[in-house]
């Protein structure tokens, strides 16, 4: 019999704490469990449950096994939760321990070191029993963990390959590997995948816990961390099915393409796509562009404003000087006198650049502020600019303003904004996430009921018999075409931005000259809808 053994003889309620770290741990060897009796002092109990807690800690789950009452069985438990938990290094310090002659009992701590330097340590119990001369640790399953009896175990629960964030019905667009975050597929966005990753780790990111479960593997109680299952992945209002459209149709063409579409009941953005010509920018948010033609709709919304009717006949000569500002039709067009209507179907420049020429100074302005272009929100995930719209500053400025030129400028998501609010006739909010609202820091209210009417009645009109009648087989689509110069006008980006139903969207073709590729995108992304 060793020294040490004789030295750790208990006497009375003598405490034994004994601090075990898995990486230096001291197994007593040569000694597999205690002694026969030979009439040499015998291991305490503490001993006992010394030796057990180091082998514990060590991982000698066989040594371990082989102190207790029932090797086999608790030799296979130990492992398995060693493997189960994953354990980088195990402590187990024995606290205090009683007397008794057939039956001890104590106290010990326990701390785990877990996968990615999570740490869980908890207070346990220890039963040790009169065996012969010496004594066993009684084994339980709750010697593991207080919660534990038989057949139960403990696992570990987190959201590997689980939805870290999914679409408006619920499909997956993000899942878990580790602690990142990748696209499910083809679904998320490619132009929001770090905005939805980073709104996800704002929200609490990964869950992760451990549980204990019965033998059919139901849960019974998560004992540490978090519980995978009690919340939902974060849902945002991108919907997968209608994304892949808006992915498909940006990507029919060469150039940069960006298509943007929400819902005028509620806000929420449906879609938001880039091929690959667009490159990595946020321009369906925050690029600012010329918006052309696409702002007669602010145009029209100013002249209905100030009493100027719908049915109003008016001019539109192949071209028109006002002031220093001579302003031709796109292809030097000319219309016999029409009504208003008709001259925004046809995108007649010279009939609209007249009337703005006639209005108050912060008419344009002022409708273009109606339709939201003049409104900010902060969208958890995302940064946003809507547009700027300033006030002319004189007729030549005016002329250029109301063709959506000069100092008029918009994103492809305030276009959007603009003709949902056509579609819906309140302030719309655009949002990303079910659960994360949209602040509104500069809001804005939409123009009056009697001027709404007119307008739709006028953007059916471009589809039906105007600039975008390649549309007419998709359904009852309202909108405006619009061609912008840029720079020094050798190109110009094209654009439809309209509604049908409860979609509303703006789609941009950069140097396209023309908006017949920005319809062809639209046409692509209406299709089968």
């Amino acid at each position: 019999m060793s020294p040490g053994w004789r030295r750790g003889v208990l006497t009375g309620a003598a405490v034994l704490v004994v601090a075990i770290v898995v990486a230096a741990v001291v197994i007593l060897r040569g000694e597999s469990g205690p002694p026969a009796a030979d009439g040499a002092a015998q291991p305490s109990a503490g001993d006992v449950a010394t030796r057990f807690l180091s082998a514990f800690a060590g991982g000698d789950t066989t040594l371990a096994g082989s102190l207790t009452d029932n090797p086999t069985a608790a030799a296979a438990a130990l492992a398995a939760t060693r493997t189960e938990l994953g354990a980088t290094a195990v402590t187990a310090g024995l606290n205090q321990v009683g007397s008794g002659a057939d039956r001890v009992t104590g106290r010990f701590t326990v701390g785990w070191t877990l996968a990615r330097q999570r740490t869980w340590t908890y207070d346990n119990e220890i039963e040790l029993v009169r065996s012969g001369d010496g004594w066993l640790v009684r084994w339980k399953p709750a010697l593991i963990h207080p919660k534990l009896d038989e057949g139960r175990r403990l696992v570990v629960r987190g959201t590997d390959g689980q939805p870290a964030a999914v679409d408006r019905d619920g499909a997956p667009l993000l899942v878990w590997q580790g602690t990142s975050l990748l696209p499910a597929g083809n679904k998320a966005p490619t132009l929001l995948t770090n905005s939805l990753a980073r709104t996800v780790q704002d929200q609490g990111g990964q869950r992760w816990g451990i549980a204990v479960v019965d033998s059919g593997g139901t849960v019974v109680e998560t004992v540490f961390g978090a519980d995978p299952s009690a919340e939902a992945a974060p849902a945002s209002t991108i919907g997968a099915a209608i994304q892949a459209k808006a992915q498909a149709a940006v990507d029919s063409v060469e150039r940069s393409a960006v298509l943007v579409a929400l819902q005028p009941s509620t806000g929420e953005l449906l879609a938001v796509a880039q091929n690959n010509a667009a490159g990595i920018e946020p321009k369906a948010f925050t690029g600012l562009y010329a918006p052309g033609s696409v702002f007669k709709i602010a145009t029209a919304t100013a002249a209905l404003s100030n009493g100027i009717s719908a049915d109003a006949v008016l001019q539109c000569p192949s071209e028109i000087r006002i002031g220093q500002r001579t302003l031709p039709n796109d292809g030097r067009f000319s219309l016999p006198p029409s009504p208003l209507h008709t001259a925004f179907a046809h995108s007649c420049n010279t009939t609209f650049a007249s009337v703005a020429a006639g209005l108050p100074p912060d008419a344009l302005v002022e409708a273009a502020n109606k339709l939201g272009l003049g409104a900010d929100f902060s969208v958890p995930g995302v940064d946003t600019e809507l547009g700027t719209v300033e006030q002319p500053r004189g007729q030549a400025e005016a002329v250029e303003a109301s063709i959506g030129q000069g100092r008029v400028l918009a994103s492809p998501l305030g276009l959007a904004v603009m003709v949902a609010t056509v579609a819906s006739g309140k302030a719309v909010t655009p949002k990303l996430w079910r659960s994360a609202q949209t602040t509104v820091n500069t809001g804005y209210q939409p123009p009056a009921p009697s001027v709404l009417g007119p307008l739709r009645a006028m953007m059916r009109e471009v589809v039906t018999a105007g600039t975008a009648k390649s549309l007419g087989s998709n359904g009852a689509v309202h909108g405006k075409t619009g061609t912008a110069e840029v720079g020094d006008a050798a190109k110009a980006n094209g654009w439809f931005a309209g509604y049908r139903g409860d979609v509303a969207f703006a789609v941009l073709v950069e140097g396209g000259n023309a908006s017949a590729p920005a319809l062809a995108v639209a046409g692509k992304f209406l299709a089968g809808g």
